[in-house]
């Protein structure tokens, strides 16, 4: 390879690797400030769980516990993630994150199915004639205290979560307790008001929907970086278009284009090239490079320039000489 494009390359590759440690502490900081804020939210709602016997504010409560327990996990994996590679390793502990998110959607689960569980047996109790007597006062004076430090939490964990599935599962573990903080407050209104007690077990069941739909998109991404899939924002046609109008490639084929983590895409590919064409091979990688790199955000690339489809022996999953 020319000093030229070995250097550009190294350069490349450095800017990249940069920015991803950039974003990933700035995440950490933010990450550090949530996670204060909802344990303030929990210590709150237990206590207003007690004193007023409100199920939804106990499903507050455990949910805002989740959050916090799901923002700690969130810190630790940005730890680990940090670690460098090793032989054994040789992406390090990126994909560490993408488990932490994993875990974290399951919790949300967990938790949505609690809120409905205990939300049944109100109901069943109630309509057997010994309804749960709730204090509405205290439940909306802890539920508007939550909802203030969701809103703060929220808006800190947001410019972060579009870089870090990470991020984002411990973003929408707050963004679900903001929504229950809401249904909190309009439960002891709907109660202080009218009286009905109905409406606090009601409203618990429509967190633990909210809650499910909230994390769903959450759950589907983590999903596609489990399996090695390519990522939303990589369109692998026009990447592969844009290759084969470099002069001297012919085709791209045994494509392979994964997110070892949130942030960090990496490609495979060969490339047929015509054995007649003049241009450089070195020079012919370097821009292949370049345009993976600069126009389709991919981090990690490793190509195998072959000359003839003879040369190539391997058993190919995608091959765009077939499709």
């Amino acid at each position: 390879m020319r000093p030229a494009i070995r250097h550009t390359c190294h350069r490349l590759s450095r800017i990249s690797q940069q920015h991803h440690h950039d974003l990933r502490e700035v995440s950490r900081r933010r990450l550090k400030v949530a996670f204060v804020l909802t344990i303030t939210i929990v210590a709150a709602e237990v206590v207003g769980a007690v004193v007023s016997g409100s199920l939804t504010l106990a499903a507050d409560a455990g949910h805002a516990f989740t959050d916090t327990a799901a923002i700690g996990l969130a810190l630790a994996a940005t730890w680990v993630a940090g670690r460098p590679a090793s032989m054994k390793r040789t992406f390090g502990f990126e994909r560490a994150e993408v488990l932490a998110a994993a875990a974290n959607a399951l919790l949300l689960w967990a938790v949505a199915a609690w809120i409905g569980w205990a939300a049944i047996g109100r109901f069943i109790d109630g309509f057997g004639g010994e309804p749960v007597e709730v204090a509405a006062g205290w439940v909306l004076l802890v539920g508007g205290i939550g909802l203030l430090v969701n809103i703060a939490a929220a808006f800190l964990l947001r410019g972060s979560s579009a870089h870090s599935l990470n991020v984002e599962a411990a973003f929408r573990h707050v963004l679900a307790d903001l929504m229950v903080s809401v249904a909190v407050m309009v439960s002891a209104a709907v109660i202080l008001i009218f009286g009905w007690w109905w409406v606090d077990p009601a409203i618990s069941v429509l967190i633990a929907v909210l809650i499910v739909l909230s994390s769903w998109k959450l759950a589907a991404s983590v999903f596609e970086v489990l399996i090695d899939g390519v990522p939303r924002d990589v369109d692998l046609e026009a990447l592969c278009a844009d290759m084969e109008r470099v002069p001297g490639v012919t085709v791209m084929h045994d494509i392979h284009v994964w997110a070892v983590t949130s942030g960090y895409v990496s490609m495979s590919a060969h490339v047929l090239t015509d054995p007649d064409h003049d241009a450089d091979h070195n020079e012919v990688l370097g821009e292949l490079r370049r345009i993976a790199k600069d126009r389709h955000g991919i981090s990690h690339v490793t190509l195998q320039l072959e000359t003839s489809e003879d040369a190539c022996t391997e058993d190919h999953h995608l091959d765009r000489q077939r499709t």
